[in-house]
């Protein structure tokens, strides 16, 4: 991490809304467009100011086009710029799939590496804040499951600000997801200044010896709050935020589960097919004689994301659900 000077009280969209007000300005390359993003600052104002600071040519805002944007922003990479791409929710993403699939992870295949890719596409994603359909949605195991493409999810201020900018730095495109839950309800010290965290390098948010639970962007939180109680009880838990799908800090997850024997695995997405399913693939494919007890997953249910109701609460884990999975591979 680059040592900058002071720091400053930030919540996740201040610190988001900062690093990308840096590479504006360091990069003359860099250009953010989207949905609402130039006037009105973004939906959840993240791209606040930029437009009045930057200019209408640096930042603007574009058509409800997924597709088009996602387009528009691999055409701008290949010309040399650094696109930042914005989609509203990442519900909506599912338009672009084409351009994504079929173009945006294949550049630098497809060409023998002599064209990258450098392009970011911002999306918040997950619930917990009661919104309509398809504002919920946890698509990253799509984005996982393409070649070529990173997948990137924060779950602090600090984590946000460093990765966001290491993402505009890559060579490659990146998928930024930022969770919902998060955006405002977590604040922290951020170093202020230009400062960057290396893509592919999981978090160990808290140490334990008994049981690794696996998480990341909005349910580091969730996992964080069983562990509470799970020490309370005697249970030693080690919290790993993984920070990125994509590249993936196999190293860390495997280490811990050599230490602990047990595994619980947290996401938000439904649970068929899940990116958590990877992560437990992974570990018994590796690590099997370590274990003391089935993985276990707590996870979204098959089924869409529910709307607005309290019903959400049922869905979304929860640090209950998470407790019981604790309980449940310790018992084994």
């Amino acid at each position: 991490m680059t040592a900058v000077a002071g720091k400053k009280t930030m919540t996740m969209v201040a610190a988001i809304n900062d690093a990308l007000n840096i590479a504006l300005t360091q990069d003359p390359a860099v250009h953010i467009f989207g949905e609402d993003v130039g006037v009105m600052g973004g939906v959840f104002r993240a791209t606040d100011g930029l437009q009045a600071r930057h200019g209408v040519a640096r930042v603007f805002d574009t058509p409800l086009a997924e597709a088009s944007i996602v387009g528009m922003g691999i055409g701008m990479g290949l010309a040399g710029l650094k696109p930042v791409a914005e989609i509203q929710f990442a519900g909506f993403l599912y338009p672009a799939l084409d351009q994504i699939l079929s173009h945006l992870g294949r550049y630098r295949h497809r060409t023998r590496s002599r064209y990258h890719l450098p392009m970011v596409v911002r999306a918040p994603y997950g619930g917990g804040v009661h919104t309509p359909e398809q504002h919920a949605d946890s698509p990253e195991a799509i984005l996982a499951h393409t070649p070529g493409v990173k997948v990137v999810i924060p779950s602090t201020p600090a984590d946000a600000k460093g990765l966001l900018l290491a993402a505009i730095a890559d060579p490659d495109p990146v998928f930024f997801f930022e969770a919902i839950k998060l955006y405002r309800s977590v604040k922290e010290e951020v170093q202020e200044g230009h400062y960057t965290l290396p893509i592919g390098k999981a978090r160990i948010v808290t140490p334990g010896d008994d049981v690794t639970v696996v998480c990341y962007g909005g349910m580091v939180e969730v996992a964080t709050r069983a562990a509470e109680a799970a020490r309370q009880a005697g249970i030693g838990v080690e919290v790993i935020d993984l920070r990125s799908l994509v590249p993936l800090d196999t190293d860390t997850i495997l280490s811990s589960v050599e230490k602990t024997g047990r595994v619980v695995i947290v996401s938000e997405a439904p649970r068929t097919s899940g990116f958590h399913s990877e992560i437990a693939a992974i570990i018994v494919e590796e690590a099997i004689e370590f274990l003391h007890a089935p993985v276990v997953r707590v996870t979204g249910f098959d089924a869409p994301y529910p709307p607005f109701t309290a019903i959400e609460d049922v869905y979304r884990p929860n640090p209950v659900r998470v407790a019981k999975a604790i309980r449940q591979v310790m018992a084994y």
